[in-house]
């Protein structure tokens, strides 16, 4: 994180309160994904602040597309490219990760929607990577604890205040918050006994929390 606030004007940065239709929104374009993807990916999740009933959030459907390998994913770019999903940037770091840009654990690939469509973030992740594990363990944390997810909500809310036409401002503000809630949710995990065996919408072929741990990022593919 940064210590310099961040200036650039962006587009506004809006929270909304929690819409009942993101979860059928996700579902069409996850079908959609899985057609045309097939056995090139692991699992298809939501995630993010639209994927936690409760959560006001920008209205943005973040969907995570988990891969078998990161850096030989182009069978699983390439079937999105056909159906109109544009992009497939890569990135190496991760809001709130807790560790330094470019650590392993960290990379994905990034994709957005097809023109004209609603507002989609497409985060293309390595199975049992540190960034794959965290987003659904984030999502599950929040879901399952109204006290972080009430305070959580309060937090982006500021943070929009604060910022209202700087997206990084904006993130910028909320990664030492995610990062605390990051350590939360393991510790959480921990106690719960959760996995990502366990998590969500996706098929269930990911590797336990234990590798979120992992500074090192090492993905776990016992599972695979």
């Amino acid at each position: 994180m940064s210590d310099a606030i961040p200036r650039m004007t962006s587009r506004p940065v809006v929270i909304v309160p929690y819409a009942p239709r993101w979860v059928s929104e996700f579902q069409e374009i996850a079908a959609a994904m899985h057609a045309a993807t097939g056995d090139a990916v692991c699992r298809i999740d939501h995630v993010g602040s639209t994927s936690v009933p409760g959560l006001g959030a920008k209205d943005v459907i973040d969907v995570q597309v988990t891969v078998g390998d990161l850096h030989r994913c182009d069978a699983a770019i390439d079937a999105l490219r056909q159906i109109g999903y544009r992009r497939g940037d890569v990135i190496e770091h991760e809001p709130g990760a807790l560790l330094p840009p470019g650590s392993p654990g960290l990379a994905k690939r990034y994709m957005r929607e097809p023109t004209g469509a609603r507002r989609t973030h497409v985060h293309i992740r390595h199975e049992g990577a540190r960034n794959q594990q965290m987003a659904l363990l984030f999502r599950d944390y929040l879901r399952a604890t109204p006290s972080a997810r009430l305070h959580y909500d309060t937090i982006k809310r500021r943070a929009a205040a604060l910022f209202p036409t700087n997206i990084d401002g904006y993130m910028w503000l909320k990664d030492a918050p995610i990062q605390l809630i990051h350590e939360a949710a393991v510790l959480w995990a921990q106690a719960a006994g959760w996995s990502v065996e366990q998590a969500g919408n996706g098929r269930p072929v990911a590797s336990p929390i234990a590798a979120v741990s992992d500074e090192q990022g090492t993905p776990d593919t016992t599972h695979a």
